[in-house]
């Protein structure tokens, strides 16, 4: 099934995690997150685009490691 919104996997701690998270949701965009700290499935979909958090998925395939310089 093709994704229509960004998938965000954060932790739970992670300062970047949480900036962007508190930045994306008052700016109104629609994200699904994906704890990988509270989900194995989460952490092995995760590790396959990168070894830091936050990791994002575009719906058109891109993927961002980090959020505004900041990784956790």
């Amino acid at each position: 099934m093709p994704i229509t919104k960004p998938i965000v996997y954060t932790v739970s701690t992670c300062p970047a995690c949480l900036r962007l998270k508190s930045d994306w949701g008052s700016q109104g965009i629609e994200f699904e997150e994906r704890p990988v700290d509270e989900n194995q499935k989460s952490l092995d979909e995760a590790v396959k685009h990168g070894d830091m958090v936050p990791v994002i998925v575009y719906p058109d395939g891109r993927v961002e490691v980090g959020y505004k310089g900041m990784i956790g």
